[in-house]
């Protein structure tokens, strides 16, 4: 059911996405009186879902959701119509347009995503403003995996800054070492600061690790008791925090579950805090390694900041948001293609991007993240690639310049090398997702 509504998500968020995008396209078109073949929400070779003719153009859905189009007459594109391009220009075609028409047709697909990214983070702000872990709200500091430890951290720390500022959110403190190039994480430990440089090895590990090295620490405190479960049945409570399992001591909640996984198919004996005093109990431990409880909440052992804006605040607030967002997607470009880091093996497709949604409804979230990705396609659809509107503009650029378009040969063949980079990008994103799940 979780996977059904990050797909569903995925999908509305990739329809609205492309259905704009194109329309950037499709009206500086119209409106400069070219003709418009075909308007489509993802790709129908073969055949489509859905289709109906006004007009000139023709409307519909195709089958393949990998993105869509709009076929406009008289332009070498996707569609690789030669027989079309044979034929003398006519006045209603793309080609017969002045170079300065043909070039806002073509912007007009990532100047909607721009405008469109910037709308939602206005609106996003405006209605659930901003949401966040201060690391001096973290209580009991950080949880350091494996990774993180090889790194120097230990569990407890607290984060003070990076690159010899100040972290104002916790979340940003991979972000700044990653992206930012800051070396150096300033923590305080059992409150002597101390400075834990960041390598290029420490980098590549974090890229491969996959997820956050540190993570905001928990007690292990029992939020929840599963119905019928071994937890329930061995007396555990809600609201208990365990202090000792097998006479290990466990001051987190990462801590707690690694013990219990270390006793799966046996009995356990831990001892808990409740109401001021320590209860032992005996609790059964599945062969899966579980015992059927769940974390306290982290709004109930910490505290978040919350930032909420005016309609007029939330204004500047969205359009500095999606530059913040455009600049850090640009220097996560550059770090996939520093090849000393090892990035490039990160690299997602569609299930990456459908994991990144909310396992249960979450408006917020799902706003947030079709804001990004209107970004992250107006950044992509810009480079100069060619079956890319970027490739398409780099022609007209140079037409402008010189005087005279490229020879039609020569857009043919880029347009085909273009198509052979992106689909090559493709698998190789979609591959990546592929060997993770096997991993």
């Amino acid at each position: 059911m979780e996977i059904l509504i990050q797909a569903s998500q995925l999908l509305l968020s990739l329809s609205i996405l492309v259905v704009l995008h194109e329309l950037g396209h499709f009206i500086p078109a119209k409106l400069f009186k070219t003709r418009v073949e075909k308007f489509y929400l993802f790709f129908d070779p073969w055949f489509s879902l859905f289709k109906f003719k006004k007009g000139e153009t023709e409307y519909g859905i195709g089958w393949l959701p990998l993105g869509g189009y709009v076929k406009i007459s008289g332009m070498i594109d996707e569609s690789m119509d030669k027989e079309q391009m044979k034929k003398p220009a006519e006045p209603w075609e793309f080609r017969s347009k002045p170079a300065w028409q043909r070039l806002i047709i073509m912007l007009g697909g990532v100047t909607v995503n721009v405008i469109l990214g910037i709308l939602i983070y206005i609106m996003v702000m405006f209605t659930w403003g901003r949401e966040y872990m201060a690391p001096e709200n973290m209580r009991y500091g950080v949880y350091a995996d494996s990774t993180a430890q090889s790194f120097g951290f230990q569990s407890g720390d607290k984060i003070l800054g990076t690159g010899g500022k100040e972290v104002k959110k916790f979340s940003d403190v991979q972000i700044n070492i990653l992206l930012d190039d800051d070396k150096t994480v300033t923590i305080d430990r059992k409150g002597e600061p101390l400075d834990i440089e960041m390598s290029i090895e420490t980098v590549e590990a974090m890229l491969e690790n996959q997820k956050p090295f540190l993570q905001i620490a928990l007690q292990p405190k029992v939020g929840s008791v599963g119905k019928g479960s071994n937890a329930e049945k061995g007396g555990l409570m809600e609201g208990d925090l365990i202090i000792d399992v097998q006479g290990v001591r466990v001051e987190y909640w990462r801590d707690l579950i690694a013990q219990i996984q270390k006793n799966k198919n046996k009995e356990v004996k831990l001892i808990v805090e409740r109401g001021g005093e320590n209860v032992g109990l005996i609790v059964d431990v599945s062969d899966e390694g579980i015992i059927g409880i769940g974390v306290e909440a982290i709004d109930k052992q910490l505290d978040f900041s919350i930032e909420t804006y005016t309609f007029a605040q939330s204004v500047p607030e969205g359009f500095r948001e999606a530059y913040n967002k455009f600049d850090s997607y640009l220097k996560q470009m550059k770090l996939m293609f520093t090849p000393e880091t090892g990035a490039y093996k990160s690299m997602g497709g569609f299930i990456t991007i459908g994991k990144a949604f909310s396992t249960t409804w979450d408006w917020e979230r799902f706003w947030n993240f079709t804001a990004f990705l209107s970004i992250i396609l107006a950044i992509m659809n810009i480079l100069p690639i060619p079956a890319l509107d970027g490739g398409h503009v780099m022609f007209l650029l140079y037409e402008i310049i010189v005087g005279k378009s490229a020879p039609e040969k020569f857009m043919e063949y880029a347009q085909i090398a273009g198509i052979v980079i992106l689909l090559s990008l493709m698998l190789f994103a979609n591959g990546n997702d592929i060997l993770k799940l096997f991993n």
